[in-house]
C-alpha cells in the first residue's frame, strides 16, 4: 500500500531547511512562553519559527476558518487541553488552514505574508521560546508494545524459550505510570534513591537503601487522548483515531536495580515512577497518515479478539528514531539507530484495549508505547539490552565505557519521518542523587 498520494504541500513562504523536523506537511502544535510574555500559550512548529496562535488568533487571524469558532482554545488556554477536546474534524481543519495561511502561493496573504505587524508579534525563533508541557496530563499508561524488547529482555530474565509470555501475543501489556513526574524535554533528571538488593546470590535476600547504580533510558513513542469516554464505555478500535491528538517522542526513564527488588508481584513502582520525559511539539495523527506501516507478525494462529482486530493492514508508523549519548567531556555519541514499525500493537488497540474494560479515558491521557527495539545490537532501545543487563560494557570511542548511565550524561532521543515530518528531540541530563545532607530533596510544610 502506498500513501504518497496524499496531500503534499508545496513550500512556506517563510525559510525551512530541507533537514528540518518542521516543515509544512507537519505543523506541531505546543505550548511557548518568551521573555516578554511569560504566560504559557498554544503555538505551532514551522521551520526555525514558532507561530503564536493566541496572538495570530486575536488578531483575526482564523477570521476566514468560519467552521472554527472557538478561538478561545487558542487565546485563553495554558496548555492544548481545550485544543484537543474539540476532536479530530477541528484538529484537520485548523491545520489545513494554518498550512494555508503558511504556504507560499497562499490564498490569505493578508493572514501574515502581507502582514509584517503581525509577523513581529507572532513570529518567534525557536531558539527564543521556552517549551512547556503541551497538554496537562491527568493519567498515564505505558505499555509493552515494542516485541522485540519484550523479547530481548525475556531472554535475559527467562531464556529464549519462554522469552514471551504466553499472553503477549493477545493483548497489548501494560501498567499505570505517574503523570505528575512526566516532564518536558531539556527538563534534568535527578538519579533517584531506592531499595536495592544488596546480594541477588545470598540466602536471606536483604535490600540497602541507596542511590541506584543502573539508571537507564527508554526509547518510545507516546499518543495524548484528545476525547473524553464515561466510565463502563469501551473504544471501537476501528474509531479509535477519531480519540486520538497527536504524538510525542518520550523516554521512560528507568531505575533496573530498584525495579528488580520491587517488581514482584505488582510489576514497576518507584523505578519508573521519577520521570518520564516528552518532545515538547505534538505531531498530528493526520501529520503521520503518509507514514503508516505493517506491525511486527504475530507468531501465534489463534487470532486476535474481535476487539481488537483492526480493519487497517497498515496500523504503526515508520519513524526514523534514534538515540545519543552526550558525555561530560562534550562527545556525543549515537547509541541506537530503529524504527517505530518494531511495534506488535497499534494506538487504536492500545486505546481499545486500555477502555474495554469501561475504564474512562479523558482528555491530555497520555498511552506509551513501551521501549521501541530492532533486531541488530545498533538498534537497541535501553542499556539494560546493549549491556546484558550490565554483564558487558559499551565502550565510547575514545570516551571510556558505560553499562549504566552516569551523572552528567544526557540522552538525547530524535524521530523523523520524512518530508519535513519529524518529532524534533526529547533531551534530559542525568544529575547526582541527593545526599543525606542536601536539603533541597526534603519537601517542606507550609
Amino acid at each position: 500500500m502506498s500513501f504518497d498520494t496524499l496531500l503534499t504541500r508545496s513550500e512556506s513562504w517563510l525559510p525551512v531547511s530541507p533537514d528540518s523536523h518542521f516543515g509544512l506537511d507537519n505543523i506541531p502544535f505546543g505550548i511557548i512562553s518568551t521573555r516578554s510574555d511569560r504566560t504559557p500559550r498554544p503555538a505551532v512548529a514551522i521551520g526555525a519559527k514558532a507561530l503564536d496562535l493566541a496572538v495570530f488568533a486575536a488578531n483575526g487571524g482564523f477570521s476566514s476558518l468560519p467552521q472554527f469558532t472557538e478561538t478561545t482554545v487558542f487565546t485563553t488556554e495554558t496548555s492544548l487541553n481545550a485544543f484537543a477536546a474539540l476532536g479530530r474534524k477541528k484538529h484537520t481543519a485548523v491545520r489545513y488552514y494554518l498550512q494555508e495561511v503558511l504556504e507560499i502561493n497562499t490564498q490569505y496573504p493578508q493572514k501574515l505574508k502581507t502582514n509584517v505587524a503581525l509577523q513581529s508579534i507572532c513570529l518567534h525563533d525557536l531558539t527564543d521560546v521556552r517549551m512547556h508541557l503541551p497538554l496537562q496530563i491527568g493519567n498515564y499508561t505505558d505499555f509493552y508494545a515494542g516485541k522485540n524488547h519484550a523479547y530481548n529482555v525475556g531472554v535475559l530474565f527467562r531464556g529464549p524459550e519462554n522469552a514471551l509470555q504466553p499472553n503477549y501475543e493477545h493483548m497489548p501489556i501494560g501498567y499505570h505510570g505517574r503523570a505528575s513526574s512526566v516532564v518536558v524535554s531539556g527538563t534534568t533528571i535527578r538519579r533517584p534513591r531506592g531499595q536495592i538488593l544488596e546480594d541477588p546470590k545470598a540466602a536471606v535476600r536483604k535490600s540497602i537503601f541507596t542511590a541506584t547504580k543502573q539508571l537507564d533510558y527508554e526509547l518510545e513513542l507516546a499518543v495524548f487522548v484528545a476525547r473524553n469516554t464515561k466510565i463502563g464505555e469501551s473504544v471501537d478500535v476501528n474509531e479509535a483515531a477519531e480519540f486520538l491528538f497527536g504524538v510525542v517522542l518520550m523516554n521512560d526513564w528507568s531505575a533496573r536495580d530498584i525495579q528488580g527488588w520491587e517488581y514482584v508481584p505488582l510489576g514497576p513502582f518507584t523505578s519508573k515512577s521519577f520521570a518520564t520525559s516528552i518532545s515538547p511539539w505534538v505531531v498530528l495523527i493526520e501529520a503521520l497518515e503518509p507514514f503508516r506501516a505493517i506491525p511486527l507478525p504475530r507468531t501465534t494462529d489463534i487470532p486476535l479478539h474481535p476487539y481488537l482486530q483492526e480493519r487497517e493492514q497498515y496500523n504503526v508508523y515508520n519513524i526514523d528514531l534514534s538515540i545519543s549519548l552526550s558525555t561530560p567531556c562534550g562527545a556525543t555519541h549515537t547509541l541506537s539507530k530503529t524504527s517505530s514499525s518494531n511495534l506488535l500493537y497499534s494506538f487504536p488497540q492500545l486505546l481499545a484495549h486500555h477502555s474495554i474494560t469501561g475504564c474512562p479515558l479523558r482528555t491530555g491521557d497520555l498511552l506509551g508505547t513501551g521501549t521501541i527495539s530492532g533486531t541488530d545490537a545498533e538498534s537497541l532501545g535501553s542499556l539494560l539490552e546493549v549491556t546484558k543487563n550490565g554483564t558487558s560494557s559499551l565502550v565510547l570511542q575514545d570516551d571510556g565505557e558505560r553499562v549504566f548511565l552516569e551523572d552528567g550524561d544526557e540522552v538525547i532521543m530524535e524521530g523523523y519521518c520524512g518530508r519535513g515530518v519529524g518529532f524534533g528531540s526529547v533531551s534530559g541530563l542525568v544529575l547526582p542523587a541527593w545526599t543525606d545532607t542536601d536539603t533541597g530533596r526534603v519537601a517542606k510544610v507550609s
